[in-house]
């Protein structure tokens, strides 16, 4: 019951700027195509990716999730960051009010970038959120990440 916070740091071997372009501005063409076998299709259901959008994330058979919603809370395209909040993915919300995330990238040495998430799980009433279960959703987003990351090196003009 409460909120449980969560913060993680890692390291990429791609500028920030390349980082942001894929995985916040355009991931909803990119995360479809690098991981086929979990990711149907990612469309907007409300707005165009600005502030307030509401974007859907189609999952394929193979994933235990049919469909998750955010909606973009902030987007600051000149300092590299978003917050945006879980507003629906069943069997999910059944046990949470909300989930925001915030996401930075910052330089790190000539040519990387040091990515920043931080998580906010709100849970209902009576309801207790088990660190595993947080592990699993962290693990996922770290995998999505590490992804992108590896398509940007293979691609070093994508996104440039």
């Amino acid at each position: 019951m409460g909120i449980t916070r969560y913060h993680h740091t890692f390291r990429a071997q791609v500028t920030p700027a390349r980082m942001f372009k894929a995985l916040i501005l355009d991931s909803h063409n990119l995360c479809p195509k690098l991981m086929f076998s979990s990711i149907k299709n990612i469309e907007f259901i409300e707005g165009d990716g600005e502030v307030g959008s509401v974007k859907q994330v189609n999952f394929t058979e193979a994933s235990p999730l049919r469909h998750m919603k955010h909606r973009i809370d902030a987007l600051d395209k000149d300092n590299l960051t978003c917050k945006y909040t879980l507003i629906e993915a069943e069997p999910l919300m059944e046990k949470l009010e909300y989930v925001t995330y915030e996401v930075k990238f910052e330089p790190f040495g000539f040519t990387g970038c040091i990515c920043k998430l931080s998580s906010e799980y709100k849970a209902k009433d009576g309801i207790e959120i088990k660190e595993e279960d947080i592990e699993h959703g962290k693990d996922r987003a770290i995998g999505m990440y590490e992804v992108v990351e590896a398509y940007l090196m293979a691609h070093p003009h994508a996104y440039a």
